[in-house]
């Protein structure tokens, strides 16, 4: 992804915003519905699946493409539903802008206004380092290639939201997948909103198991997949 791109902010279909770059016609979210497209693939096949198998006393997330910290911000309203504490760690390579950060409406359009201060501390925290949001939720923001991950038996749960293999194949084959597999502890679980037949291969080659579900609006299927012991 070439870093000096022309952005510009649009409405996606369920109202909420998104960043779009015209020259690639590529989204930071579904232009048919960034939040409906966070909340199908990431909480209810991701977050609530994960939280239905056991109890966990606090739960690892890692997100592959921070960016406007939507999948984080959602996050935090579920957990703070039911008091789940959360580790969650994103990367990004290229931060978001605070000027961008502040036309989106992600705090709007899900009726968190209450919640305006948690947002905008996720993206005033310092990055590098581990912040308490709120006692239950500590976010750890890293500047960092997705190539450049190292963790190893870190997480629960890997929320892979990074720009599409249209734009940047590198992303989504088996060396990715490989450093994903490495990060996720035994019966840990990847989600996302990709499904196609090359990504779905390169994750079992490293041996995920995966799955084929409905994808969010927009979209035909989605990928799960699980580090089988």
């Amino acid at each position: 992804m070439k870093k000096n791109l022309k952005r510009e902010i649009i409405t996606t279909s369920d109202g909420s915003t998104t960043i779009h770059f015209p020259e690639l016609d590529e989204h930071y979210h579904s232009k048919h519905g960034a939040i409906n497209e966070a909340k199908h693939v990431f909480i209810k096949n991701g977050f609530d699946y994960v939280l239905a198998s056991k109890d966990f006393p606090e739960l690892n997330i890692l997100e592959i493409g921070f960016g406007t910290g939507l999948n984080a911000f959602i996050t935090y309203l579920e957990a703070a539903k039911i008091r789940q504490k959360i580790n969650y760690v994103g990367v990004e390579a290229y931060p978001v802008s605070v000027k961008e950060i502040a036309l989106l409406n992600y705090v709007e359009q899900l009726s968190a206004q209450n919640n305006q201060t948690i947002f905008d501390k996720m993206h005033e925290s310092s990055w590098e380092v581990r912040n308490e949001v709120i006692p239950f939720f500590f976010l750890t923001k890293r500047q960092q290639f997705f190539l450049n991950i190292t963790d190893s038996d870190s997480f629960h749960l890997i929320y892979f939201d990074a720009f599409g293999a249209r734009v940047q194949p590198e992303l989504w084959g088996v060396t990715i997948f490989k450093k994903m597999y490495d990060a996720l502890i035994d019966d840990g679980v990847l989600v996302t909103y990709a499904a196609k037949g090359s990504v779905r291969r390169a994750m079992q080659e490293v041996g995920f198991t995966v799955e084929r579900l409905p994808g969010p609006p927009g979209k035909r299927e989605m990928l799960r997949a699980k580090k089988s012991k």
